[in-house]
């Protein structure tokens, strides 16, 4: 469990287009192999530590002749950043897909003191 004390308690939250492929037949769109995509996302403020990310899909738009396999996460969550992982693999064509994410963690107060 982690606690943190409520006034220093920040929430950060996003939408991140991760790829559109079908309009330039990119790789995530051909259908083949083992297919990865991370992107970089920098938060609106600076963490203390590093929050807990939540990453899920907001609008996946997939072919219809292959089965859909999806793997999505973050990864390498600093105070500042996270990358968004995308993942499928087999036959599944994806044309795009878009990722909502939020972050909870602690944030600096006013009245923190940095004493040398």
């Amino acid at each position: 469990m982690w606690r943190i004390r409520t006034h220093r308690m920040g929430i950060d939250r996003g939408s991140q287009l991760l790829f559109s492929d079908f309009a330039n037949d990119g790789a995530m769109w051909a259908g083949e192999g083992h297919r990865d995509i991370r992107v970089l996302i920098t938060f609106s403020e600076r963490f203390v530590t590093p929050p807990v990310v939540m990453v899920g899909m907001s609008m996946l738009d997939v072919a219809n002749d292959a089965n859909t396999r999806v793997d999505i996460s973050s990864d390498n969550v600093t105070e500042t950043d996270f990358e968004i992982v995308f993942h499928t693999w087999g036959d599944t064509k994806v044309a795009r897909a878009r990722a909502d994410w939020m972050a909870f963690g602690e944030v600096a107060d006013d009245d923190d003191w940095d004493v040398p």
